[in-house]
């Protein structure tokens, strides 16, 4: 009767060539699922950021005062569907920068509430879509493929009708903060006064 254990049996059994086959086959198994990993992981890194974006865009008070029609994205940080898009984004700008005018307004930044109260936005990403003039032409809000995007910034550029304008898609839920205002500060008070 032998005291050897089935596992130590079967490993005396294995010839010295099978053992090295089979670790070649474990290492080439091993590196191939660390290449499929780090492929896996790259193509879902965007390569622009928001941040990249947002330090690249146009100033506002610039935008509506260059006569270059533009594009205003209210987005922010922590939202999916901005750093989704990003990649996009960047790419229709490095085509049209020196058409349109590219802003981004962070909703997270109170400086821009009187912005999101006036175009009313409630989801992210928002878009609005502005003629050379500064005025609102269309908007679009939430995930937006590149191509329609590109088509409503050639229609923007050429001053026609936007093809997909108010359009919608997967957005960030978002609401405006509204802080009180005392009554001399409410911006509808100048509209009170009494003209004779």
């Amino acid at each position: 009767m032998s005291t050897d254990s089935p596992v130590k049996s079967q490993e005396q059994s294995q010839s010295p060539v099978g053992v090295r086959v089979r670790n070649f086959l474990i290492a080439i198994v091993a590196i191939f699922l660390i290449v499929v990993l780090a492929l896996g992981l790259r193509s879902e890194t965007t390569t622009a950021s928001l941040a990249q974006l947002d330090q690249q865009s146009t100033p506002l008070e610039l935008a509506l005062t260059n006569g270059k029609p533009s594009l205003v994205e209210f987005y922010a940080n922590w939202c999916t569907v901005c750093q989704k898009m990003a990649s996009d984004m960047a790419e229709l700008e490095t085509q049209y920068s020196d058409k349109v005018n590219f802003v981004m307004l962070n909703v997270d930044n109170t400086k821009w509430l009187p912005e999101m109260l006036q175009y009313r936005v409630d989801g992210i990403p928002h878009f609005v879509f502005l003629g050379k003039d500064g005025k609102p032409i269309a908007q679009a809000i939430g995930d937006q493929p590149s191509a329609v995007m590109a088509s409503n910034i050639k229609a923007l550029v050429a001053e026609s009708s936007l093809p997909y304008a108010q359009a919608s898609g997967k957005v960030s839920k978002f609401s405006a903060p509204v802080a009180p205002v005392s009554s001399q500060d409410d911006p509808r008070s100048h509209g009170s006064q009494v003209v004779n």
